[in-house]
């Protein structure tokens, strides 16, 4: 069988202005980067708004689901249906390419391409946004060494430098300033508020604004101190005015591919741009986009965050599973996932079950569960999964296209079809106008089933003085958790219920507008495993890169 690597290289690409020619767009409205990669310049405005798709997943496993090959595949299948269909994906980031992960493109016969310069360097966003945002810690340390006229508190500075890279070192660092020394950290570039900010502005106005109201701490006598007071935000936008223009690219069948933004779904919102999206609804009928890992994560934040920018929730939502994940699920251990064993699938499917649920019954949407088949899932393991998905009155498409491409995937996209033409019965998990407190407990209790939500002391105390500011009780809450269990607790795997929600501490992202609520021993500057996917990246002797998967 051919590696992913051998099949993106025989497939020639299109033009990037051929496939900007696709969905309307001419020459004069893209900025080519070279042949095969170009950003959009503007939102285009000329068409009503097509259908949105979102894709989302059980709960991840080592196992692997295969979300974003979900994503191209069924894209590519209903553009071979004739319809007018757009990708919309979040850029990788470089720590998971180098660390656990490898590239975030799609695979086999279902990928956006080209993969290496997507998944490496890109157009520059990621370094625009890192840049961006240490320039903010910059002007605040500079600030501070040249008087402090804000009086600000350098034991209560909110606001962290990062970095595009996993490197636990830099969790917790003492910082000299010369006059001053105070304790911090890094974050990675895609848990950063620039990066959240950048993902749900609606233009550059409006992300010059989001910049300025980034908080950045507090003074002396406890008043809030924001980006806008030291005068940063300007020249914070400068610095990813470029990097704001949507990405296009393209599938292996040179369907469009529109990837914008990369916020991680277990730190932050985890969706790509609202940029890209709104764009792509402007120029297709269907418009397929991912939220990152599982639906308890990134579908969640899409509807709850998101949606309430971008003004349209799905029409239909798709629920990657894989029997081996399943299984995993299930109790059976990695080793032994290619044999057949019914009674771990039974027991795994409570973990997608909880998943269907809770995306019909808690937000009224639309469903179909996506199966990504492998080669050594048996015929009585799919009937036996099928019986299960049906019988939550849901549809199951048994899907090959990272070995087929579009062709494996037409029986989800007919279904799917089928599914944006009913009508939803869309409601929001929680309400603006609840308090912080019960909106983290709604999500607790609905959607991961816990009995209660715990807050520690310093959780406690950082709310309290972010509730004092204006707005702070009206904005969404964005869960920082393991994507791994529906508990904070990464072993808790299957369907975790009756659990205590842990609350470790409380971030407030004011510029974004979200309060980001970090729960059990999630950080926001992840380590790499102990053999890092970089070990396996090279450049051989033809100057080709290789070990990218």
């Amino acid at each position: 069988m051919k590696s992913d690597l051998e099949i993106s290289r025989e497939k020639k690409l299109l033009d990037i202005k051929v496939v900007a020619k696709r969905i309307g767009l001419s020459a004069q409205e893209i900025t080519s980067y070279g042949p095969y990669i170009a950003k959009i310049n503007k939102v285009p405005t000329r068409r009503k708004q097509g259908k949105l798709i979102l894709v989302t997943a059980m709960s991840p496993t080592p196992a692997g689901e295969g979300k974003t090959t979900t994503t191209v595949g069924l894209s590519d299948a209903l553009r071979k249906l004739g319809k007018n269909s757009i990708a919309c994906l979040r850029e990788p980031s470089l720590g998971p390419v180098f660390g656990m992960k490898g590239g975030a493109s799609g695979g086999g016969y279902s990928q956006a391409l080209p993969m290496e310069e997507i998944n490496l360097h890109f157009t520059g966003d990621f370094h625009a946004i890192t840049s961006a945002n240490n320039l903010l810690v910059a002007m605040i340390d500079n600030h501070i060494f040249h008087g402090n006229k804000l009086n600000i508190d350098t034991n209560n500075i909110l606001i962290r430098r990062c970095l595009d890279m996993n490197d636990r070192s830099l969790r917790d660092i003492e910082q000299d300033g010369i006059k001053y020394q105070r304790h911090s950290k890094f974050d990675i570039s895609v848990a950063s508020e620039v990066m959240a900010i950048f993902c749900l502005a609606n233009d550059l106005d409006d992300l010059s604004k989001r910049l300025g109201n980034i908080l950045i701490g507090f003074s002396k006598t406890n008043k809030p101190i924001y980006a806008k007071q030291l005068k940063a935000n300007g020249a914070m936008t400068a610095l990813v005015r470029d990097a704001f223009k949507p990405n296009l690219v393209q599938t292996i069948y040179g369907t469009p591919v529109i990837i914008h933004g990369g916020p991680f779904a277990n730190i932050a919102h985890g969706c790509n741009s609202l940029m890209a999206t709104k764009s792509a609804l402007k120029m297709s009928d269907y418009v397929v986009t991912e939220a990152g890992f599982g639906a308890d994560l990134g579908a969640e934040k899409f509807l709850d965050i998101k949606t309430r920018s971008l003004g349209k929730v799905p029409d239909a939502v798709v629920i990657v599973a894989t029997v081996r994940a399943l299984k995993y699920h299930g109790g059976l251990a990695k080793e032994k996932l290619n044999k057949e064993n019914l009674d771990c699938l039974r027991k795994g499917f409570l973990n997608l079950q909880r998943h269907i649920q809770n995306c019909k019954d808690q937000f009224g949407l639309n469903a179909v569960v996506a199966v990504n088949k492998f080669k050594y899932d048996t015929q009585a393991e799919l009937m036996c999964l099928k019986d299960l998905v049906e019988g939550e009155s849901t549809a199951m498409f048994v899907c090959e296209h990272w070995e087929k491409g579009n062709l494996g995937a037409l029986d989800l996209a007919n279904g799917v079809i089928a599914e944006t033409k009913k009508k939803n019965k869309f409601k929001y998990l929680y309400s603006l106008n609840d308090e912080v407190e019960e909106k983290i407990k709604k999500i607790a209790t609905n959607i991961y089933k816990a009995k209660k939500i715990q807050l520690s002391a310093l959780a406690k105390k950082k709310l309290k003085s972010f509730k004092m500011l204006p707005n702070v009780r009206k904005i969404p809450v964005c869960i920082a958790k393991t994507p791994y269990s529906f508990s904070s607790d990464p072993k808790q795997l299957g369907a975790a219920s009756n659990h205590i929600l842990e609350i470790r501490d409380i971030d407030l992202k004011f510029g974004a507008g979200f309060i980001v609520v970090i729960c059990g021993p999630v950080m926001t500057m992840p380590g790499l495993p102990n053999k890092p996917a970089a070990e396996k990246i090279k450049i051989n002797n033809k100057g080709e890169l290789e070990g990218l998967f």
